[in-house]
């Protein structure tokens, strides 16, 4: 079974500033880190190939920064690493963004299941997985705790939701995103690391994939952001005393009925 994995390179989200004058995101200089999500669709990839053997590709779309994520991706046990350059990838939208990633996907070929994780954490907006698939016209299921039955012609997902679950039958190839209770990801090995550190990478850029300048400088998104702001400060909060803890739960009680929330 050949499984794609898109993965990504995002900033530090501790370090991520907002500046209210300009209402602008000043985004760290460093090279950021992995999508924390990724990592459990890479090992689920890894693990169905230990069980059916195939192939494992893991794609991102970025700069150049987003090389150590690929060469981590071959240190623990994925067969090609495949970046689509683009200038900065903050500049687009989703909507963009799943765009390149099926013209990748596609220049790959074959394939049999694609693994995201279920968001980014720097826009958390779990939208590349669905937006993938309609690019791609696959069957989709997003939120996956466990995949069962697994073979070239399908599968069953369980997925996620806020009362518990779903059972769910799908046919493959298909767009998977999952969930960290899928599994516990592995640590690359020192063999490992030694050979990705001089593995090649493949690099697709504007020609490779016939992109245009306004697809990849975000003028083609279809959404824009107006501003930022940061959010509000919290008010202060008051502190109940009392002689005995009896005196300050009366006390709690009375500020909460003048509050009128009890």
């Amino acid at each position: 079974m050949n499984i794609i994995v898109c993965v990504k390179q995002v900033p530090e989200v501790g370090l991520i500033k907002v500046d209210d004058s300009s209402q602008r995101i000043l985004y760290p200089q460093g090279p950021g880190m992995a999508n924390p999500f990724d990592d459990y669709a890479v090992e689920e990839a890894l693990r169905i190939r230990e069980k059916m053997g195939g192939k494992v590709y893991a794609l991102s779309l970025g700069n150049r920064k987003s090389e150590p994520i690929l060469r981590n991706c071959l240190a623990l046990g994925v067969e090609e690493a495949i970046l689509l350059e683009i200038p900065d990838v903050n500049q687009i939208d989703a909507y963009t963004a799943a765009y390149l990633l099926s013209l990748g996907i596609k220049k790959i070929g074959s394939f049999d299941l694609i693994l995201c994780g279920k968001q980014a954490v720097d826009g958390d907006s779990s939208l590349i997985p669905p937006a993938l698939a309609e690019w791609l016209d696959l069957p989709q299921v997003t939120f996956v705790k466990k995949l069962e039955n697994l073979s070239l012609n399908g599968a069953t997902a369980y997925r996620m939701t806020e009362e518990g679950y779903d059972v769910v039958e799908i046919s493959l190839p298909a767009v998977v995103s999952v969930v960290k209770e899928i599994n516990e990801p592995r640590l690359p090995s020192l063999k490992g690391k030694i050979r990705a550190k001089s593995a090649p990478l493949t690099i697709w850029g504007k020609s490779d994939l016939n992109l245009t300048e306004e697809m990849i400088s975000g003028a083609s998104s279809l959404t824009r952001m107006s501003s930022f702001s940061s959010p509000p400060a919290r008010s202060k909060g008051e502190i109940l005393g009392g002689e005995t803890p009896q005196k300050m739960v009366e006390s709690l009680v009375e500020k909460l009925r003048e509050a009128q929330v009890i």
